[in-house]
């Protein structure tokens, strides 16, 4: 079992930053890529960001060049930098772990970008 939990969510004015935080417990060693989703209101949840143990990183084609993904060499952290934030990044922010044989869900943090 994987446990994640998120922090850094708040209010924030549009062009603003904020940074999300996600720490991970349990059977870490067997986790080899981590990332963010999100879901705004009335939408399915999408992929925002991912980073493999290789360091290989991915991005929504909307968030590339604003946010950055970085994770911890024990991989039990990854961040997410979000920068020039934009009303339509309003959503509840999720971290995700995948072992060989399963994803894991923390229980989501909020962005609210407006003014």
């Amino acid at each position: 079992q994987v446990q994640l939990v998120e922090s850094g969510g708040g209010l924030v004015q549009p062009g603003g930053s904020l940074r999300l935080s996600c720490t991970a417990a349990g059977r870490i060693f067997s986790i080899y890529n981590m990332g963010w989703y999100r879901q705004a209101p009335g939408k399915q949840r999408e992929f925002v960001a991912s980073i493999t143990t290789g360091n290989s990183t991915n991005y929504l084609d909307s968030v590339r060049g604003r946010f950055t993904i970085s994770g911890s060499n024990a991989k039990n952290m990854v961040y997410l930098q979000m920068n020039s934030l934009k009303p339509e990044d309003t959503a509840v922010y999720y971290c995700h772990a995948a072992v060989p044989t399963k994803r894991y869900w923390g229980q989501g943090t909020q962005v609210t970008v407006s003014s």
